[in-house]
C-alpha cells in the first residue's frame, strides 16, 4: 500500500494577532506530478549534461553540491559570499515571525496574486487553542489575515486562511510582480439576446465535481512515448474551431447542457 512522505517543515516561527503568539510550522500544501523532460542535441539525439564548474580553476571538474555555496553579485561583478550563518543573523523582524497586519474580506483578494500554498501546523501544545480559536474566527467572519513573512530567501506578502479546520498560509506577488492586461481584450459589442443566453449556458452548466477531475497529460505523454518507440503515430485530435454564427451555438449549447442533466 501507497504512503505520502512524511511533511518536511520549510519554515518554523510565530504567527501573531494582536497579543496572541500562535506558534507553527509551515510545510507545503500541494505537490507537482508533471512529467520531466530531459535535454538532447537535436543533430544526434544525444543527452545534454550541466554541470557545476568552477570559473576560477578553469577545468571540466564537477563541483561536488556540499562544495557549492551562494552569493551576491554586486554591479562591479565582484561576489560577496552569504552563508547559512549570515542568513540566520539576517536583521529581518519577519524572519521567524508572521505578524497579522490586518484582516481583509476574502474576496477583496485578487485570485491573481496568488503563489504557492503552505499548511500551517500548531507547534506544540501551546498553540492548540490560539490555532482553533484563529481558525475559527476566520471560518467565521469569511476573512482572511495579512501578513509578511521571510521565506525560502524572500520576503512576501501572505494571506492566512482557514481550510478544512487547518490554516493555510498561502504567498502572495507583490502589486509589481503583477502584470496589468493592457488593451489585450477585445471591445466588440455583443447583443442582449447573445449575453442572455450565455448566462442561461452559464446556469446550466453550474457545478463541477473536482474530485473527479484528472490530469490527463501525462497519459497522453506516456502514449505519445509508446508510439514513437514503435514507430507509429498517435492520431491527431480534431482542433475546436469557432462558430460561425455564435447565436446559433449558444442555443446549441444551452439545449445539449438542459439534456444532459435530464
Amino acid at each position: 500500500m501507497e504512503t505520502n512522505p512524511p511533511m518536511r517543515t520549510v519554515w518554523r516561527g510565530a504567527v501573531t494577532f494582536g497579543m496572541v503568539v500562535l506558534p507553527v510550522r509551515l510545510v507545503s500544501a500541494t505537490e507537482s506530478h508533471r512529467g520531466r523532460f530531459r535535454e538532447i542535441h537535436h543533430r544526434d539525439g544525444g543527452r545534454i549534461r550541466h554541470k557545476r564548474v568552477c570559473e576560477t580553476e578553469g577545468t571540466q571538474e564537477e563541483i561536488p553540491y556540499g562544495d557549492v555555496g551562494r552569493a551576491v553579485e554586486l554591479p562591479d561583478g565582484r561576489l560577496v559570499p552569504i552563508t547559512d550563518e549570515d542568513l540566520e543573523r539576517l536583521p529581518l523582524p519577519t524572519k521567524h515571525t508572521a505578524e497579522v497586519l490586518g484582516f481583509v474580506p476574502s474576496a477583496d483578494i485578487d485570485p491573481i496574486s496568488y503563489d504557492r500554498a503552505y499548511y500551517a501546523a500548531p507547534d506544540g501544545p501551546a498553540a492548540d487553542r490560539p490555532y482553533v480559536l484563529l481558525t475559527e474566527a476566520l471560518a467565521g467572519t469569511g476573512s482572511v489575515g495579512i501578513c509578511k513573512i521571510a521565506l525560502r530567501q524572500r520576503e512576501r506578502l501572505a494571506v492566512l486562511r482557514p481550510r478544512r479546520g487547518v490554516l493555510v498560509l498561502q504567498t502572495l506577488l507583490w502589486s509589481d510582480e503583477v502584470r496589468e492586461p493592457g488593451d489585450l481584450g477585445p471591445s466588440t459589442p455583443v447583443t442582449d439576446r447573445e449575453l442572455q443566453l450565455a448566462e442561461m449556458l452559464l446556469s446550466e452548466l453550474t457545478g463541477i465535481e473536482m474530485q473527479q477531475m484528472e490530469d490527463e497529460y501525462g497519459h497522453a505523454l506516456e502514449q505519445l512515448v509508446a508510439a514513437k518507440t514503435v514507430g507509429s503515430e498517435v492520431p491527431a485530435l480534431p482542433t475546436p474551431q469557432p462558430a460561425v454564427d455564435l447565436l446559433e451555438a449558444l442555443e446549441q449549447s444551452v439545449q445539449a447542457a438542459r439534456r444532459s442533466r435530464q
